[in-house]
């Protein structure tokens, strides 16, 4: 078995790898956007309404410099 066949059976393995990695991902995608957890076309819009004067598309109750005087006390 030379350098040329291991080199053939890895890139076969790794093609398998990645495309189970590939629809894991899609399938884990589709069940969070199913539960309710994400909404992907909400976060989707952000390509398309980029304006400085745009409505945020998730809104925090807590500003970020509060987090931190939170942590200190």
């Amino acid at each position: 078995m030379d350098i040329r066949e291991l080199q053939g059976y890895a890139t076969f393995f790794m093609s398998i790898l990645f495309v189970v990695v590939l629809y894991s991902y899609i399938v884990y995608l589709y069940r969070s956007e199913k539960k309710g957890e994400k909404d992907y076309e909400k976060l989707g819009r952000i390509a398309i309404d980029d304006e400085l004067d745009s409505t945020p598309i998730n809104s925090s109750s807590v500003e970020p410099s509060d987090k931190r005087s939170e942590k200190n006390e």
